[in-house]
């Protein structure tokens, strides 16, 4: 088969190369200055106070989590044991985070149209041993944080973000990934911007910001500013503080070639985004009342991430009919994320429970799967699919 029309292509033009060059002419492989600005540049994009590189999104789901096992607040640390609540469709280093530190997952069904959490589920999953909700934004679609914010009222409930596939979608005017405590972003090749491998954290909190840094690199102390709020003030000898380890940390450092490619695919990010969303805006027109498909609903402003397909009941094909063609033209598809996740083996490893029937998660599980979005005019893709019929 020849694709045509890939799930996912390179925005990187002369700037990254030079960008790369650069690097290389420092002679600084490892995480410094240019993660550094990258950082401070894309917080400032999101609209939030601190930004933590690493070196993968799903690092960065797993520095999040890591951060709400050792925060000195009360009100967002997360002991073992305590519920978490996830969506049933979402990847899987959402969840795994979640199992290594003890957790108890409930899983909820999602929203058949949006993708997203099915929000009466979600109301009703809520109990008193509710300690946190993990909002996944599907596809490059935010959730609909009102209503969330209504649903948990004045509960000390802790809300997360996995922002992974949605940089750059907005939910009344304010970036997904910056409603929850922490949020987490994907920088990998096929997501809104590349920088090879990557992911970042955002949030407001100081302490939990300074947390962030010390896990990142090993739980040493060395990457925390002078006055911090782990450790209070720095000695100013850099050997004493060389290998001093305050929390059991990874090595989730990023490489200052993929912060160098960040701060110029940062320039790039809001033509990106804008092409998505053009790309978007004909995906729904064209596919509006499709005999054979249903497709993702938006909330708010979507970045596009891809584009969903369900086969309808009664369609006359099957979905496997329907990737076969589909290869034919060009097509390179994936199942929506992971499916219904809680069918996975996996999870007889793990702590959870399923609130209720996954009957929508079990919809896209077997008639459902998505093809690429792009920065560029996606027409004739677009115009190739609103014209399949079975």
């Amino acid at each position: 088969m020849t694709v045509r029309f890939p799930l996912a292509t390179s925005s990187w033009d002369q700037s990254e190369l030079d960008a790369l060059h650069r690097v290389i002419a420092s002679d600084r492989y490892s995480m410094g200055a240019e993660v550094e600005t990258f950082e401070q540049q894309f917080a400032a994009w999101v609209g939030s106070r601190y930004a933590v590189m690493v070196n993968s999104g799903s690092s960065a789901n797993l520095a999040m989590v890591a951060a709400l096992r050792y925060t000195k607040n009360d009100a967002l640390r997360l002991h073992p044991g305590a519920e978490v609540i996830v969506p049933a469709v979402s990847w899987s280093t959402t969840y795994y985070p979640l199992h290594q530190y003890g957790l108890h997952m409930k899983f909820v069904d999602i929203d058949a149209n949006t993708l997203n959490y099915d929000l009466d589920a979600l109301a009703a999953a809520i109990t008193d041993k509710t300690r946190a909700i993990m909002c996944v934004n599907l596809l490059g679609n935010p959730n609909d944080f009102a209503s969330i914010k209504q649903i948990v009222g004045d509960r000390e409930i802790v809300l997360l973000e996995d922002n992974c596939e949605s940089l750059g979608a907005t939910f009344d005017g304010r970036q997904a990934g910056t409603f929850g405590v922490m949020g987490t972003y994907s920088s990998f090749f096929s997501h809104h911007i590349s920088t090879m491998e990557g992911g970042l954290v955002v949030t407001d909190d100081e302490e939990l910001y300074h947390i962030l840094l010390a896990i990142r690199a090993h739980g040493w102390t060395r990457n925390l500013p002078k006055f911090n709020t782990l450790t209070g003030e720095k000695s100013d000898d850099p050997f004493e503080e060389s290998f001093r380890f305050v929390l059991p940390g990874y090595n989730l450092r990023p490489l200052e070639m993929s912060g160098a490619l960040g701060k110029e695919q940062l320039k790039k990010l809001p033509a990106l985004i804008e092409g998505r969303r053009q790309n978007g805006a004909r995906w729904i027109e064209a596919m509006a009342n499709h005999p054979i498909f249903r497709i993702q609903q938006e909330t708010g402003q979507a970045s596009w991430f891809g584009f969903a397909l369900v086969v309808r009941p009664g369609a006359g094909i099957t979905r496997k009919d329907a990737l076969v063609r589909l290869m034919a033209l060009g097509f390179e598809t994936r199942p929506i994320v992971s499916g219904n996740f809680t069918k996975n083996p996996v999870l007889d490893l793990m702590d959870h429970s399923l609130h209720g029937k996954m009957t929508n998660a079990e919809d896209i599980d077997h008639n459902g799967f998505f093809i690429g979005n792009h920065h560029y005019d996606f027409s004739e893709a677009i115009n190739a699919v609103s014209a399949f019929r079975a």
